[in-house]
């Protein structure tokens, strides 16, 4: 469906940014036993809105398409349970919430977050849409709901449960197409002087990293601060906190209350705001240039790809996540690049990316092919990676990053 009005502030002046082509979904893969059949592909094109500067894609795709059988599980990375126990202590112990007092976290996936905050003695509740997603966690002793975070849902939990202390969103704030109804769930649920807490991929270090390739058909909306307190303004929640944190490539958790609750705003608000506005994020020239660069990161990876299979260098993929699928297919990157991918998840292991159909296997294949450069497509997880394949490193395997410009990890030279 063609977007023509602005997901926050609903007006028209959506201005085009960036054509990344024609794609298959990001995380429909293929069985390859499977009799084959035409893949649903959609345009992925990147805007900008002139009256609130929502950088957003404007072709969304039914939610049902994409989450009813999910394939993305937290679980399965060290740095996501890490971060979890993290942001368990910085927002339990601080805010005072204990035995008895209610969280609910929206799109809790296998519930490795809620997992961590259990630890703390708080109820927790999970909702999540994906149904195989929601009976894993439940069974894993995190009681799950399986349905959409938003107001009739919010209602329905508060009815039941009572009101929460603490509502979090951690990463699904960018899937939303309604984000009215979605807000309208935190102030559907939250206590009187409850918290709500959203985490969402940064829009400066997203600006700052070249991130393209974590525009996906998934990610209706790439956020800066000040665009997030025009939309919690309009529902009479304000921004009280503000911080970045290093998961997913650069985040930031934004805390909000009721207008006029007990909590001052902190200085880190308006100092991220500041910032924002020193680096021009809410100017249209400077995504005319974010293209620009896109396109030159696109002719270097594929130039030091080329130069490799020139030498006669054995390539692999390490990740097959949502943004490499991004990546493959805005490059033309196929099995002739790169044979195969590996990755942690079972749930990938033994499929074919999407539209490129490249193979996934376990990790273990690094170590019986041996090959000598291994493409980091999950190069937000680089510094977990690098640290479980130090065998492929000692024994003189290199790791290629592919953004901002593709380099090799750890040298200051470029690849190419």
């Amino acid at each position: 469906m063609r977007v023509e009005n602005c997901q926050v502030c609903r007006g028209r002046q959506l201005y085009p940014v960036l054509d990344l082509g024609c794609t298959a979904l990001a995380n429909a893969f293929v069985k390859p036993n499977e009799p084959k059949r035409p893949e649903l592909k959609f345009p992925l094109r990147l805007v900008y809105c002139g009256e609130c500067g929502l950088i957003q894609i404007d072709e969304h795709v039914r939610p049902e398409v994409l989450f009813e059988n999910y394939i993305y599980v937290s679980g399965t990375s060290d740095l996501i349970h890490a971060h979890a126990a993290s942001l368990a202590s910085r927002l339990i112990i601080p805010n005072g919430l204990g035995a008895g007092d209610l969280v609910v976290e929206a799109a809790s996936n296998d519930g490795t977050v809620l997992k961590a905050l259990q630890k703390h003695g708080v109820r927790t509740l999970g909702i999540d849409p994906a149904e195989n997603i929601a009976l894993r966690a439940t069974r894993a002793g995190v009681e799950t709901h399986c349905a959409y975070f938003n107001r009739q849902s919010a209602g329905e939990i508060r009815d039941r449960y009572g009101p929460a202390k603490l509502v979090l969103a951690r990463h699904v704030l960018a899937h939303v197409a309604d984000l009215d109804g979605f807000v309208q769930g935190f102030v559907e649920l939250l206590d009187r002087d409850g918290l709500g807490v959203i985490e969402v991929p940064y829009l400066r270090r997203f600006h700052d990293k070249l991130a393209f390739d974590t525009i996906y058909h998934e990610h209706l909306c790439y956020f800066s601060l000040r665009v997030l307190d025009t939309l919690f303004q309009r529902f009479s929640l304000e921004v009280i906190d503000a911080w970045e944190v290093a998961i997913h490539g650069g985040s930031i958790v934004v805390t909000v209350q009721r207008r006029g609750g007990l909590r001052a705003p902190t200085p880190r608000v308006r100092q991220l705001l500041d910032q924002e506005e020193l680096a021009s994020l809410h100017r249209l020239e400077t995504w005319h240039a974010f293209a620009d660069r896109v396109a030159a990161s696109k002719s270097r990876l594929l130039a030091v790809l080329d130069r490799l299979r020139a030498q006669g260098s054995a390539v692999a993929g390490y990740g097959a996540p949502a943004k490499g699928m991004t990546m493959l297919a805005y490059c033309g990157i196929g099995p002739e690049q790169l044979p195969y991918l590996v990755d942690k998840s079972p749930f990938k292991q033994g499929l074919l990316t999407p539209g490129h159909h490249i193979p996934v296997h376990a990790p273990e294949k690094i170590s019986q092919d041996r090959p000598d450069v291994l493409l980091l497509l999950a190069w937000n997880f680089a510094d977990e990676i690098v640290k479980q394949q130090a065998d492929f490193q000692r024994r003189g395997g290199r790791f290629l990053l592919p953004l901002p410009l593709a380099h090799y990890w750890k040298e200051t030279t470029l690849a190419a």
